[in-house]
C-alpha cells in the first residue's frame, strides 16, 4: 500500500441490506444499496468493507446483487470482508470462532453471497481466545493458495495479538480495523495518560498504532463519523463544544464538517483510514473532500478539537 493511499477512506457496508431481523431483502433494499454505493464511487471511494454477520449476511447479499447487475463494477473496487463472529442463535449466545474449519466455511459463504470468486482482503473480526494460532494460520494459507483470498488483516486486535499471528503466517498482515473517532478516543488518550492515575481505566493496548505503523499495517477506523455526534445530534456539553469548533473550522477551510471530522483521524501519523458507515447518500457525499485530499488541519487545530471533545485539559 502506498503512502498516498494509506489514509484513503473506505465505505463500510454494515448499513446495507435492510433490517437485522429475519426479513428477506427486496427491491427497496437493493435500490438503497445501489444509491449508497453510487455515492461512494462518485467521491472516489474504491474499497468496500463487509462482514459475514452484517444484517445476518444480507449486506453481502445485496452487494452481490449490485455486482451481478454491473459486470464492470468488480474490477473497479477492492472487496474486503470479515469473519470470526457468530451471532446468537436460539439458546446459544453470540461467540467468537476462528477455528480453521469455521474460517474456511465462512469465506465460502461470503463468496457465494457476494457473487465473486475472490475476496481482496479478509479480516479476522474479533480475537478468539480458543483459536489455535497454527490451525488458523494454516486455514489462511490454504485460502490464499486456492486463490480465494488475496490478502489478510485483523480487526479489534492489539499489537501482541497481531505479532503472534504474524509469527505463524508467511503472508503479511495488511490491516487492523479499530473503533476510532473524535468520540472514541482511547487510542489517542492511551499514550498521553501513561504515568497518570487514569491510565488503568483506558484499556487500549499501548503500542498498537506504533506496531502497525512500523510494520506497514493500515489502521482502519470504524465508527469514524461517531454516529453523527458532532455533525448532527449532540448529547453532552463536550460534544456541543466540539461540534461548534468543527463548524468553525469547516467554514474557515470551505469544506464540510464531516470532512474535518475525518481529517482529524487522517492527520495522525498512523495514517488512519476512516471507514464511512452511513447509508445516507447525502452524508456519504459530504465526506468527499476527505478522499484524495491531504488533511488540512494544523497542529493547533488538531489539538483544539481533541481538547474540546475530551472536555478538559490534557494531563
Amino acid at each position: 500500500m502506498t503512502e498516498t493511499n494509506a489514509s484513503r477512506p473506505l465505505y463500510g457496508c454494515m448499513g446495507l441490506g435492510g433490517t437485522w431481523g429475519p426479513e428477506p431483502y427486496g427491491a427497496a433494499e437493493i435500490e438503497a444499496a445501489e444509491a449508497a454505493v453510487t455515492a461512494a464511487l462518485e467521491i472516489g471511494i474504491t474499497t468496500f468493507d463487509h462482514a459475514d454477520i452484517y444484517r445476518h449476511g444480507k449486506s453481502e447479499a445485496v452487494f452481490g446483487e449490485l455486482l451481478a447487475r454491473d459486470s464492470a463494477l468488480r474490477g473497479r473496487i477492492t472487496l474486503q470482508t470479515k469473519c470470526g463472529i457468530r451471532l446468537a442463535d436460539g439458546d446459544r449466545p453470540g461467540i467468537y470462532d476462528l477455528r480453521g474449519t469455521s474460517v474456511l466455511r465462512r469465506v465460502e459463504e461470503s463468496l457465494t453471497r457476494l457473487r465473486t470468486d475472490v475476496i481482496d482482503v479478509l479480516l479476522l473480526h474479533r480475537p478468539d481466545p480458543l483459536a489455535d494460532p497454527d490451525d488458523l494460520a494454516g486455514a489462511l494459507v490454504s485460502l490464499h493458495a486456492q486463490g480465494l483470498v488475496r490478502r489478510f488483516g485483523v480487526s479489534n486486535m492489539g499489537a501482541a495479538q497481531i505479532a503472534a499471528l504474524q509469527a505463524r503466517l508467511g503472508l503479511p498482515i495488511v490491516a487492523n480495523q479499530l473503533e476510532m473517532s473524535l468520540h472514541k478516543r482511547d487510542w489517542v488518550e492511551a499514550g498521553v495518560l501513561l504515568n497518570t492515575p487514569a491510565a488503568a481505566a483506558n484499556g487500549f493496548p499501548l503500542g498498537t498504532l506504533e506496531h502497525c505503523r512500523d510494520h506497514g499495517i493500515q489502521v482502519q477506523a470504524w465508527g469514524a463519523l461517531a454516529q453523527g455526534r458532532f455533525t448532527g445530534r449532540q448529547e453532552t456539553p463536550q460534544e456541543r463544544a466540539a461540534a461548534e469548533l468543527l463548524a468553525v473550522l469547516a467554514e474557515r477551510k470551505q469544506v464540510t464538517p464531516e470532512t474535518v471530522l475525518l481529517w482529524w483521524l487522517q492527520r495522525h501519523p498512523a495514517r488512519i483510514a476512516p471507514v464511512i458507515g452511513t447509508s445516507d447518500p447525502a452524508r456519504i457525499r459530504a465526506c468527499g473532500q476527505a478522499v484524495g485530499r491531504p488533511p488540512e488541519l494544523d497542529h493547533e487545530e488538531w489539538y483544539a478539537l481533541w481538547i474540546a471533545a475530551r472536555g478538559k485539559p490534557l494531563p
